[in-house]
């Protein structure tokens, strides 16, 4: 373990490298699971579910919201270099112009959700509650269908009713889950946009 000198927090870096190494086996995973055959597995890679409750665990179990956002982004970076290199070099669908902009989701966005779900599953009251019912709402927002819509219900269940640690952060989240998602389905329709 060591002192980062300018933020004064201890780094230990067998840890990110281990949420790194996670996050290169999710990745193949997540892009087997796309060329599988199987609607379903291709699904859970797709659809935002998944990844929404990885980066919101990984919130939680850290000690400090710095480590939050580091873990998070290195798990997020490591499984979108590995889903478009397997993509890639495996399957010879060549370089994706995704990348980059997937790469700048991680060092950003997914590190602030990962801050997000630090703070609101510690803390009571409205305000941690909206910040864990915004996560239930990209989920909910992914419009999956069949098992993936089972799998999004459980998902957004986890993050509003056990994830949080106190009862009115748990109650608000569930008042505020669906509104939350309406505001999520036109954050995807918005990054789709943008992406595509």
């Amino acid at each position: 373990m060591t002192l980062d000198q300018r933020s004064g927090v201890r780094v230990d870096r067998r840890v990110v490298g281990g949420f790194a190494a996670f996050g290169l086996l999710a990745g193949i995973a997540a892009k087997v699971g796309d060329e599988s055959g199987w609607s379903w597995a291709g699904d859970l890679g797709s659809y935002p579910a998944a990844w929404v409750l990885a980066v919101a665990l990984i919130g939680r179990a850290a000690p400090a919201w710095r480590t939050a956002a580091v873990r998070a982004a290195v798990f997020f970076a490591a499984m979108t270099v590995a889903y478009y290199a397997y993509a890639a070099w495996v399957l010879g669908f060549g370089w994706n112009r995704l990348l980059p902009v997937w790469l700048l989701l991680s060092a950003t966005a997914v590190a602030c959700a990962a801050v997000a779900a630090w703070w609101g599953t510690r803390r009571p009251g409205p305000l941690p509650g909206a910040l864990m019912a915004a996560a239930a709402g990209i989920v909910l927002a992914g419009r999956g269908a069949g098992i993936q819509l089972v799998v999004d219900v459980v998902v957004a269940v986890v993050l509003v009713l056990l994830l949080p640690r106190h009862g009115s952060t748990r109650v608000w989240a569930l008042v505020l889950t669906l509104p939350m998602a309406w505001l999520g389905g036109r954050g995807l329709d918005l990054l789709a946009a943008v992406v595509s």
